[in-house]
């Protein structure tokens, strides 16, 4: 299925055909490749006007999943129909992104790719609320990420290291 990928910002190039890549990479490791997935990259102003609607949080931010469907940790959808192999939304707030680049001296393209890994994981029901969720997402991501650096001769790991 596809990847639609729209940027929705002009404050940072975004090179969409690696992205696009990337996300059909990781996509195929969660075991997903039969849904379709849409990917916005926006802005600081469209993140602080999500958040804030959906997290109470008016500030930008890296990502935000919105899931087509609600299923526990490491389960895939069971769709009834063919417009129901949707995973949903991912936001990535590529502004924000660049400038936390720009500050610590990350690849950006590379950030992006693992900012993607963690929207589609929150996609496919993972959390990070409490230790035992954010273990699970973390080993998931790893996981995921293992498989795009295989094909890629990467070096990327979750970005939630630290968390708790």
């Amino acid at each position: 299925m596809s990847v639609a990928l729209r940027n929705a910002q002009r404050a940072v190039l975004v090179r969409r055909a690696p992205l696009r890549r990337a996300v059909c990479v990781l996509r195929a490791a969660l075991g997903a490749s039969r849904f379709d997935v849409g990917l916005v990259c926006a802005g600081n102003g469209l993140m602080r006007r999500l958040n804030g609607t959906y997290r109470q949080r008016p500030e930008p931010t890296d990502v935000l999943s919105f899931p087509f469907h609600q299923v526990a940790a490491g389960e895939l959808p069971r769709p009834r129909c063919r417009d129901e192999y949707n995973l949903g939304d991912i936001f990535l707030g590529v502004e924000y992104i660049h400038h936390q680049c720009r500050a610590s001296g990350e690849d950006f393209d590379s950030v992006l790719a693992v900012t993607a890994a963690h929207g589609l994981c929150h996609l496919l029901g993972y959390q990070h609320n409490t230790k035992p969720e954010w273990q699970q997402m973390y080993q998931k991501e790893v996981e995921i990420l293992e498989e795009l650096n295989r094909l890629t001769g990467a070096s990327l790991r979750p970005l939630t290291a630290g968390l708790f």
